[in-house]
């Protein structure tokens, strides 16, 4: 996300605006952001996720989505881009245009330096308020590190903090493991 809002907009013109456009913006509080691109380190680590859950995911229910789907925290916004999110539960999408998901169970956040506080902070912070998320994971991309969140009773979310290759992260949200070095391969660190 760019540090300085293009436009200010309400949620219905940003989703008609956002669905126009030929690149990515968020929506935050109003204002509307352009997302940067990414590295090719930071696209090898989403490839790699999305080929892990895509592959244990792939004969039950739970649908694994890059990081072109839109995800809203409340009708009235924000709206991200997460680089992968999953839901298993049958898709609640915002309206007919079934392009803003409302139920996402986990979401994941492959960190950039440019995002990472941003991430970390205001975006963390809403996506802890949406009813059916229940595992946050943060993503490093310049060393093996996997934070991962979990919702727990009362609204607390507990933090299990991952940081050696062999590492396997279960995420019970959506009934499946990461292996961190699976997570990484191919990537130069």
């Amino acid at each position: 996300m760019t540090t300085e809002p293009l436009q200010r907009l309400s949620p219905a013109e940003y989703l008609a605006f956002e669905r126009e456009a030929e690149t990515k913006h968020e929506y935050v509080g109003g204002e509307v952001f352009a997302m940067a691109g990414a590295s090719a380190r930071h696209n090898l680590i989403v490839a790699n996720l999305i080929i892990e859950l895509g592959s244990q995911l792939r004969n039950g229910s739970c649908r694994v989505f890059a990081n072109d789907q839109r995800v809203a925290v409340s009708p009235e916004g924000p709206f991200y881009y997460p680089d992968v999110v999953v839901v298993c539960a049958e898709p609640r999408f915002l309206d007919g245009e079934r392009d803003t998901l409302a139920n996402p169970e986990l979401v994941i956040e492959v960190l950039s330096p440019t995002t990472e506080a941003f991430d970390r902070g205001l975006k963390f912070s809403h996506y802890r308020t949406v009813p059916s998320l229940q595992e946050i994971l943060f993503v490093a991309q310049e060393t093996v590190r996997l934070e991962r969140f979990a919702r727990r009773e009362g609204g607390q979310w507990l933090l299990a903090d991952h940081t050696k290759p062999e590492a396997v992260v279960e995420l019970p949200s959506v009934g499946c493991r990461l292996e961190l070095a699976r997570m990484y391969d191919k990537v130069d660190l």
